[in-house]
């Protein structure tokens, strides 16, 4: 009896256990354990309780931990999901710029209403094409527009490459969605100037930046042919600008250096009159300018090489006329002094001389003779007047005709007899000159005294002192010089009014004659030289017509 009691008592206590068990798990916010991600592998346990794993090792000896009151965080509580706030406009904005100046392109289209399928192209492209190494965004103020339609102002600052920043302002439109705000995008987005199918192109543009300039502190004239004689005319510099299509508005332009060339006596509008002048001429030739007052070289275009026009030697031919009538007239004759003008003149016992156009004029003013350009008259008169080596004397004494140091090359030799002489009368034999030296010539004349010329602000304190000429001697020959242009070998060619000069044509044994004219007008005088040219009225004297009249 007592046995049965005792084993309904132990039926009735594990009955109970098995229910209040049951209740526990059943119950609703029950609390289970979850599985660790990170167990460990066996026999490996912490001496301490793991918190990844939610277990608590057990050590040999020792009662197991009991169970908190509270679970442990890798507990999951089973409650229902609440959902979070939608964003606002102001949110969707910000988050978009933030990506933008990120350049996270997935980030952006993920904001974007109906994004075009070469929306990360064409922000890549434009960045590509600008040279846009960065971008910084700062958003503006947001307007809203009804419930479902906002938009927000900002400004950009790009940084370009080689340009700098390049500010911008712009405004992102913005549109709710299924209760989602997005952004509504255009081209503009990324800068005003996309409006409407416009673009903005990156420009490269060759600035000349040359390290020695004119007389106005600006580059020498395109192919200005005097590059042998200065240096750094080419150098250049790259101008880079942005230009809005199709309006051509410069968005942005990159400021040039400074201009920091070396300047000299080339005036930019004369040396670009002297180059052109040369630009049909088949053979080499040269054109040098200066400035009548002071002598500094205002040009000099020369197709010869190596620096000819300054140092080259050549007969100068009747151009050398002009030396030959100054000492004529300090020797007592003067510009209406009547001389003889034949078809052909022999030196006593010596050379005969002839004119081109083989016509006898018969006694003539001495004017007329120089305008004609008498090579019979000049031979005859400087055997009668200056067999005592005048002639040498004035070209070496008062127009630079000797050994000295400067710019110009020129020289005359003692002549060793009457034949010599008579052809040095008239440019040939011993005479010889560069275009420099024959412009210093008509510069004298124009101005009365002879100065070296210069590329200087002063002479070097080597150069030869100026050289006064007689005045009624340089008068009369202003006369002479003029008669040339007006009346003589020199008035069909086209130049202009108020020019003076001396055409010449010399003879050569290697190759055709030489065409010469040299001359002044106004502040310039000038000597035009064309190698193995032809006669110096038909050929030099039209170039020189070209030169005068583009000034």
């Amino acid at each position: 009896m007592r046995d049965r009691r005792l084993l309904a008592l132990v039926i009735s206590a594990a009955a109970i256990l098995v229910f209040g068990v049951y209740g526990v798990v059943a119950a609703p916010g029950a609390v289970v354990a979850s599985p660790s991600p990170r167990s460990s592998p066996p026999g490996d346990h912490e001496e301490s309780g793991d918190p990844d794993t939610g277990t608590n090792a057990v050590r040999a000896g020792e009662p197991p931990t009991p169970l908190p009151a509270s679970p442990p965080p890798n507990l999951i509580t089973l409650t229902p999901a609440t959902p979070s706030p939608q964003s606002g406009p102001e949110t969707t904005a910000t988050n978009y710029l933030t990506a933008w100046q990120g350049g996270d392109l997935a980030a952006m289209t993920g904001m974007v209403v109906d994004p075009p399928a070469d929306f990360g192209v064409r922000h890549r492209g434009f960045d590509a094409d600008l040279r846009v190494s960065s971008i910084s965004l700062t958003p503006g103020d947001l307007r809203r527009h009804g419930e479902d339609e906002a938009e927000m102002s900002f400004n950009g600052v790009r940084q370009v490459t080689g340009l700098g920043d390049w500010p911008f302002a712009s405004v992102l439109r913005l549109e709710q969605r299924f209760g989602v705000w997005k952004v509504r995008w255009t081209p503009e987005t990324m800068h005003p100037s996309l409006r409407d199918g416009g673009n903005v192109r990156l420009r490269e543009t060759e600035v000349r930046r040359p390290a020695t300039l004119t007389l106005e502190g600006v580059p020498f004239p395109r192919d200005s042919r005097a590059g042998d004689y200065f240096t750094g005319l080419g150098d250049t510099v790259i101008d880079l600008r942005l230009e809005e299509e199709p309006s051509g508005q410069v968005l942005l332009d990159s400021p040039l250096p400074p201009t920091s060339g070396t300047k000299t006596t080339i005036s930019q509008p004369v040396q670009a009159a002297a180059a052109r002048a040369l630009d049909d001429v088949g053979q080499p030739a040269a054109i040098v300018a200066v400035d009548v007052q002071t002598a500094q070289v205002r040009a000099v275009a020369d197709t010869l090489g190596g620096k000819q026009a300054f140092s080259g030697l050549y007969p100068p031919g009747s151009t050398f006329k002009v030396v030959t009538a100054a000492a004529l007239l300090r020797g007592g004759l003067t510009p209406e002094s009547p001389v003889a003008c034949p078809a052909s003149y022999t030196i006593p016992n010596g050379r005969s001389f002839t004119d081109s156009d083989g016509v006898d004029h018969g006694s003539v003013a001495l004017t007329t003779a120089f305008a004609l350009s008498c090579n019979t008259t000049f031979a005859q008169q400087t055997y009668e007047r200056l067999r005592d080596d005048r002639l040498r004397a004035e070209a070496a004494d008062r127009f630079g005709f000797r050994e000295k140091p400067g710019l110009s090359s020129c020289r005359i030799q003692p002549y060793g007899s009457p034949d010599e002489l008579g052809s040095d009368a008239i440019g040939q034999n011993s005479v010889q000159a560069s275009p420099l030296c024959m412009a210093e010539v008509a510069a004298a004349v124009a101005s009365g005294v002879w100065r070296p010329a210069i590329t200087t602000d002063e002479p070097p304190a080597d150069s030869p002192p100026p050289v006064p000429l007689d005045e009624g001697v340089a008068a009369s020959l202003r006369a002479m010089m003029g008669a040339v242009v007006a009346q003589g070998t020199a008035s069909q060619a086209g130049l202009p009014p108020d020019t003076a000069g001396k055409t010449g044509t010399a003879e050569v044994a290697d190759g055709g004659d030489h065409a010469w004219f040299i001359g002044y007008r106004g502040p310039l005088a000038f000597a035009v030289f064309v190698r193995h040219g032809g006669a110096g009225g038909k050929v030099a004297a039209p170039i020189a017509a070209r030169f005068l009249n583009a000034l």
